[in-house]
């Protein structure tokens, strides 16, 4: 299906004033073939009459055909079930008046921006409370489609990762319609269908890599393993998944500009355990930190004092040294002095 836009249907304003002249003209011809037939019959006073008459009760008929778009907005008009054209950009139109507005998603309602309330077609005339200001409106709001740039916010997933770990993931996509005929035409619903893909594309990214960073996993699919994770890459994530969704709708007619991970967390029943063993990491890794910084000052205080000559220590008395100075740099309390006043000996 190829979109095709109705460029030169600016002509509401005129169709409209023709359409009031031609009633005031219908209401003069019935007033005054009505005053000639009861004066004198003619066919001339009987033909206007009847033509005054009939334009009364058909001349509503044009004003259907009259349609008013916002900025960032377009309708998709069908003729008796053909798809004609589509209206995009601000103006006053005038199309065929049996001419209809396809939306199917116009009363679809997801958790993102842009979604309206369902309610009637036709004319419907709005007055403010204080009664100063009218308001006309000659096509349903539901039945536009809009161009702006729209945020979809999902529903959070509980989705394994690679290495079997629930977690529970959020995305919001920014996405905008960019061929109307394919998104009415295409699919049956393009909002349902645009977060039915983005679920999927989001479950099929999330399985190749893990929460944290984890050693032999390979996230980019070369056969190497790398230093991935959902945590520590969540701009390759995104893009992945933005990817992803956009091949999958491509064919409804939708651009999507942006995917960005909203929500990340282990799933509920892991994430105590999950806790535990991220601070027992941490504490080994400070440990080990601690260790090393403390056999390092240990080896310079040796060799400060064999190089100064200040005491000769035998390896007894070194090892004794290093063990106190070892017990009091990684101990986790202050050092409670002990003296001793005798000998080693």
């Amino acid at each position: 299906m190829k979109e095709i836009v109705l460029e030169n249907k600016k002509n509401g304003g005129k169709a409209l004033t023709l359409t009031i002249i031609l009633y005031v003209t219908a209401i003069a011809m019935t007033i005054l073939g009505g005053l000639l037939t009861e004066v004198e019959p003619y066919l001339i006073s009987g033909i206007m009459l009847v033509a005054g008459i009939i334009w009364l009760c058909i001349g509503w008929i044009p004003l259907l055909g009259l349609k008013i778009l916002k900025p960032q907005e377009a309708l998709v008009l069908t003729l008796f079930g053909k798809y004609v054209g589509t209206l995009k950009g601000e103006g006053f139109y005038f199309v065929n008046p049996f001419c209809s507005s396809v939306n199917p998603a116009a009363n679809t309602k997801l958790r993102q921006s842009g979604d309206v309330s369902g309610g009637g077609s036709g004319f419907s005339i709005a007055t403010s409370e204080a009664g100063t200001k009218t308001e006309l409106s000659v096509t349903s709001a539901e039945k536009r489609i809009s161009l702006k740039i729209m945020t979809l916010n999902n529903n959070r997933q509980k989705i394994n990762d690679c290495l079997g770990n629930p977690v529970e993931i959020g995305i919001a996509v920014m996405w905008k319609v960019t061929d109307t005929a394919k998104a009415v035409f295409n699919v049956d619903n393009y909002k349902e269908y645009l977060s039915l893909q983005c679920d999927s594309a989001l479950r099929n990214i999330v399985r190749v890599y893990p929460y944290d960073v984890a050693p032999n996993v390979d996230t980019t699919g070369d056969g190497i393993a790398d230093e991935g994770s959902l945590r520590g890459s969540s701009e390759v994530v995104a893009t992945r998944i933005r990817d992803e969704i956009q091949q999958k709708v491509n064919d409804a007619g939708i651009e999507i500009i942006e995917a960005r991970i909203t929500y990340l967390a282990y799933a509920p029943e892991i994430a105590a355990v999950m806790l535990q063993r991220q601070q027992a990491s941490a504490i080994v890794d400070a440990r080990k930190m601690i260790v090393d910084g403390a056999v390092g000052m240990v080896e310079m205080a040796l060799e400060r004092l064999n190089e100064k000559q200040v005491v000769d220590l035998d390896e007894e008395r070194k090892a004794a040294m290093v063990s106190n100075l070892l017990v009091v740099l990684c101990g986790n309390r202050d050092a409670q002095p002990v003296v001793n006043s005798g000998s080693l000996y």
